[in-house]
């Protein structure tokens, strides 16, 4: 567990706080938490923590039975990720990098080691893993910023073609994802974050209850001059989901990130990001009702996230 650092604000241990948001999440879970032990050879010293989002299927109950025995916090309410994560890092201690992984993965051996290694530089904030899918397949989880040329491209040549080629917000390109390196920012299924970036930067942002949060964050990370790191040998397998199954989930994941983008730019900027997007849903439209959701999320003025999380119990 966290030892006590001798010197408030300096990095003392190597301890390694994992972090696992749930909401209802039980059937995926104990397949995590089975693969925490190898997946974290050779780190020394680590905890783990689930926050609960009010889950109605069991999850913390599961978690709090598990043999590896993790700290099990109870929201009370779902109050989105980023709130949970908050929540987690409130509860170690502040020279714990955290580890925030979603429920959905599975650790390879040794995963973690590499990802904590390059901590050691003072430069690096965040450290990212290579994703797998179920199938064995390379999950292209590496992202550009977002932009007008990452939102045009994506809606007129589709995201596959749009990332081939290197405009797409998407990081396509296969060699990508064969060496080690500096990146913009990757999704949020498994990321290490620094103790000292921790201290610098703060709280993950609430206001977005879920999706773009993890976008915000590195951004945050890379204005406080910090180096976000792509780590190959670091190895895990994301069972995803979510969003592109669900008319409610892809209207959020649409409305929040032109919610991101307009934070950083001016009304015109934004004004035609939002086209963008509107654009790509309108000539998908036919394939089904997420992108009709999406469609009316990017064409209507941005609702309060609130008004999502009020709506959340199934």
């Amino acid at each position: 567990m966290v030892d006590t650092a001798k010197e408030a604000g300096v990095d003392t241990t190597t301890t390694v706080s994992v972090v696992i948001v749930t909401y209802n999440s039980a059937s995926a879970l104990p397949a995590l938490l089975d693969s925490l032990p190898a997946g974290l050879n050779g780190v020394d010293r680590f905890e783990v923590v689930i926050v609960d989002n009010e889950s109605r299927d069991g999850s913390a109950e599961l978690a709090e039975a598990h043999p590896i025995r993790p700290n099990v916090i109870r929201m009370g309410r779902n109050a989105g990720y980023a709130a949970a994560i908050n929540a987690a890092a409130a509860s170690v201690h502040p020279n714990s990098h955290l580890l925030v992984l979603n429920p959905d993965l599975r650790l390879y051996p040794d995963a973690v080691r590499p990802l904590l290694d390059h901590l050691e530089a003072r430069s690096v904030g965040v450290v990212v893993p290579l994703n797998y899918t179920e199938g064995g397949t390379v999950d292209p989880t590496l992202r550009r910023e977002p932009s007008m040329l990452t939102a045009w491209a994506d809606a007129i040549l589709g995201g596959t073609l749009a990332a081939r080629i290197g405009w797409g917000e998407v990081v396509g390109e296969p060699a990508r994802y064969d060496r080690s390196g500096p990146i913009e920012w990757a999704t949020g299924s498994a990321l290490l974050v620094s103790a000292r970036a921790r201290r610098i930067v703060g709280d993950w942002d609430e206001s977005f209850f879920l999706y773009s949060e993890e976008v915000d964050y590195q951004r945050r990370v890379r204005e406080a001059g910090f180096e976000i790191v792509y780590e190959p040998r670091s190895k895990v397998m994301h069972a995803s989901g979510g969003s592109g199954a669900s008319p409610r989930l892809y209207a959020l994941l649409t409305s929040n990130r032109i919610r991101y983008y307009g934070r950083h730019h001016g009304f015109f900027r934004t004004s035609m990001f939002r086209l963008g997007v509107a654009a790509g849903q309108a000539i998908r439209f036919w394939r089904g009702s997420p992108h009709r959701a999406a469609l009316y999320s990017a064409l209507m003025p941005l609702r309060p996230v609130s008004e999502f999380q009020a709506n959340t119990r199934n």
